[in-house]
């Protein structure tokens, strides 16, 4: 499996405009992800992390702006681009090696070569004991490494992960986040991760993308300067907590903006149900 850096991408997106039902989601946001960087997305609930991702991914798109992959305008889903999602998204009547080499044969690969490919990611991620099993008989660690074994093997300019690690038990998530970061620093993919978890956030990323609330921009890029290879040692250094505190003080902004907002609303909806029962 090629793992040649010059194959690998980089994003650069202008003035990004997005809403839905006449509410913004995204406004003149404008980012980019660097080639060979682990650039991680932070922000708010509701702030449109995922709404980007989508448009970044092709899924969607975007009312206004301008999104680019190496110059090129992306128009639509390709396998330059692949994402991770939150929720699994393994066919359970396939083995781990068939849902791993999935992408390989609709693509029509050729049999020898798609079977060297999902072989050798197979080895890489963990589970070459495991490639007869379902994924009813994995842990959702395991899971979790079917997943990005699947988008691996795919060798995709841009791998694009939704919190993958949502839902996992706090130490089978410490786990991965661990083995995920060895994962990066071997192959040196272009990474794109999406998180709410600060921790993580600073733990994984080269560079931390912080996202204001609806409608979404970036509020500010902090380069995370934290040696690598990258192990949870760093998480008692100095400067992993001076970075977590100014991220965590940006992040507050945001946030109680969106506590404001909801509860605003909140009182209006109170407020309205009120009203209509005082007019009956």
């Amino acid at each position: 499996m090629s793992t040649v850096r010059r194959n690998f991408g980089e994003f650069q997106v202008t003035g990004l405009t997005h809403a839905y039902g006449g509410v913004p989601v995204l406004e003149d946001c404008s980012l980019e992800v660097p080639r060979g960087k682990l650039t991680v997305l932070v922000g708010p609930s509701g702030c449109g992390k995922t709404t980007l991702i989508n448009i970044l991914a092709g899924y969607e798109a975007p009312a206004g702006g301008r999104v680019l992959l190496d110059g090129q305008p992306v128009g639509g889903p390709g396998p330059d681009r692949l994402v991770v999602f939150q929720e699994t998204a393994l066919f359970p009547w396939m083995t781990v090696e068939q849902n791993v080499a999935f992408g390989c044969r609709v693509r029509g690969m050729p049999a020898g070569e798609m079977r060297e490919r999902v072989q050798a990611v197979l080895v890489k991620v963990g589970l070459s004991d495991f490639q007869a099993k379902y994924p009813s008989q994995l842990s959702g660690g395991m899971q979790r490494r079917a997943e990005l074994a699947r988008a691996m093997v795919n060798d995709p300019k841009v791998l694009m992960l939704d919190e993958p690690f949502r839902g996992l038990d706090a130490m089978t998530r410490s786990i991965m986040q661990e083995f995920y970061v060895g994962l990066f620093e071997e192959v040196g993919r272009t990474n794109l991760f999406i998180t709410h978890d600060l921790e993580e956030a600073v733990f994984l990323a080269d560079r931390l993308l912080i996202m204001t609330y609806r409608p979404g921009r970036i509020k500010e890029v902090i380069e995370v300067d934290l040696p690598r290879p990258r192990t949870f040692q760093v998480m008692a250094t100095q400067r992993y907590n001076d970075i977590r505190q100014h991220a965590l003080e940006l992040l507050f902004e945001e946030a109680s903006k969106a506590f404001e907002a909801g509860s605003k609303a909140a009182f209006d909806l109170v407020d309205g149900l009120a009203r209509a029962a005082g007019r009956q």
